[in-house]
């Protein structure tokens, strides 16, 4: 072989090389969708500016409309050689239509067509998200009915702290997803405006009507400035956080379960099909998913980086850079969809063991707190002189190898003179559900507290 052959064909094979480093089509055909509604509004647009005729209109719409066909049912072939999806649907609607299809690109560019496309997805999956979110809150909700005066120990530090119940628990993590629940309710308000119609970076010369092609896409608005609009991914990066901190709090929920589900808590109990036993040891049951879930927080916090690199050095206005900004987000919105699915469903099933869960209350003194507060209030001593007594007493059930809620009158009273004439009533103060009823302050874990943010979160729901 010839050196002018062997050059042609190590050519070739740089040319093939780079086409395919540079090309987007084969993970932004994703976006075919958005692409093909975006083109009929804009073409639609033209034609009532006077810049294309029914003719052409009717048949890039009618074009478009066998295009989403074809790649919908599996007909359509994507090329390389398209480089992305816009070029891709482009190429194949001028085949099917002739030069109508040449026209539909007059009065924009791939800048504002990938913003618009890329935008109207975010949206889309915001919205979506949204939906999930308000199901999980709901089970939340659901599964803290049943559980107002199951006790379980309330920890700081992962000691056990004071007794809560089990519901109260569980609305922390409702609350959670409220709050995210309304990230992706605010960033979708801010990032609804159509960045349609500002061409390369300076807008257009043509007399088009942004207006009529934002309000067409279901956008409040146009951007206002063409070469903030090409150039901005603030909305990728405002749902790849949202996904991320929704997912820390899917993590922290799967870590409870987790520990919760272990031999050592045996607290709730996980469905057989959120669960696996070991290769090699039958007895064992792994709690797989809550793992998983847990796991895969790792990948949207490297997708959120990920753009967050990409987009910290980039001149005005666009550049190929850009082109990097949609796989992370493809893979945090399927992550994201897949796990508020999946904890969903592992929150219906689970088992409470409300006996095992009383028994650990019983660990730790629990309402010695308790005792502390009623020497201030009742006996009005000092809350430091009220603390040492309280670890008198303390001492005194570790020596008799019970919990402070299981101690007599009479071995309180021995456990510290200053309290040897104590009332009685303080045995009703240390039991442990009335430790838990006593914080009744608003927010408070108490059953009638507990019960009012479940009336509070449902109403909360039924505004949305």
């Amino acid at each position: 072989m010839s050196n002018s052959d062997n050059n042609q064909i190590l050519k070739n094979t740089n040319a093939q090389i780079l086409d395919e480093f540079n090309a987007s089509v084969m993970f932004d055909k994703e976006l075919y969708s958005q692409d093909i509604k975006g083109s009929i509004a804009h073409s639609q647009m033209l034609f009532e500016q006077g810049i294309l005729s029914k003719e052409d209109k009717d048949a890039i719409h009618n074009g478009l409309l066998q295009v989403k066909d074809e790649i919908e049912s599996g007909k359509f072939e994507f090329k390389i050689e398209h480089e992305d999806i816009h070029m891709a649907v482009e190429s194949r609607l001028t085949q099917i239509i002739g030069d109508a299809g040449k026209r539909l690109h007059t009065a924009r560019s791939r800048n504002d067509q990938v913003a618009t496309d890329f935008r109207l997805y975010v949206q889309e999956k915001s919205l979506s998200i949204k939906e999930q979110l308000k199901e999980v809150i709901n089970t939340f909700i659901s599964v803290s009915q049943n559980h107002t005066t199951t006790l379980i120990p309330g920890m700081t530090h992962l000691q056990h702290a004071q007794p809560i119940n089990f519901a109260y628990h569980l609305l922390a993590y409702a609350n959670m997803f409220k709050r995210d629940y309304e990230r992706f309710e605010s960033s979708y308000e801010r990032n609804n405006y159509s960045p349609l119609g500002s061409a390369a970076l300076a807008g257009t010369p043509h007399n088009i009507n942004r207006e009529s092609t934002s309000k067409q896409l279901g956008f409040t608005s146009p951007t206002i400035n063409a070469m903030d609009s090409v150039s901005d991914r603030d909305f990728a990066l405002e749902i790849l956080f949202n996904i991320s901190t929704t997912m820390m709090h899917v993590s922290r929920i799967s870590e409870e379960l987790v520990t919760w589900s272990s031999y050592e808590f045996q607290f709730v109990k996980m469905s057989d099909e959120y669960a696996t036993t070991s290769s090699i040891m039958p007895q064992k049951k792994n709690p797989d998913v809550p793992e998983l879930l847990r796991g895969k927080t790792g990948r949207t916090y490297g997708n959120l980086i990920s753009l967050l690199t990409v987009m910290k050095g980039l001149p005005l206005a666009y550049n190929k850079d850009t082109q990097e900004d949609k796989e992370g987000v493809f893979d945090s919105v399927k992550t994201i969809e897949i796990s508020l699915k999946i904890l969903n469903e592992v929150i219906k099933t689970m088992h409470v063991n409300i006996d095992r869960m009383n028994e650990a209350c019983k660990i730790g003194h629990l309402s010695a707190t308790d005792l502390a507060d009623y020497l201030v209030q009742k006996q009005n001593m000092p809350f430091r002189t009220a603390y040492y007594i309280t670890k008198d007493v303390v001492a005194m059930a570790n020596s008799l190898n019970k919990d402070i809620s299981e101690l007599s009158i009479d071995e309180i009273r021995n456990s510290n003179e200053q309290i040897k004439d104590i009332n009685d009533e303080i045995v009703m103060y240390l039991d442990l559900k009335s430790s838990m009823n006593a914080r009744n302050s608003f927010g408070g874990t108490s059953t009638k507290q507990t019960e009012k943010q479940i009336e509070i979160l449902k109403d909360w729901l039924k505004s949305k």
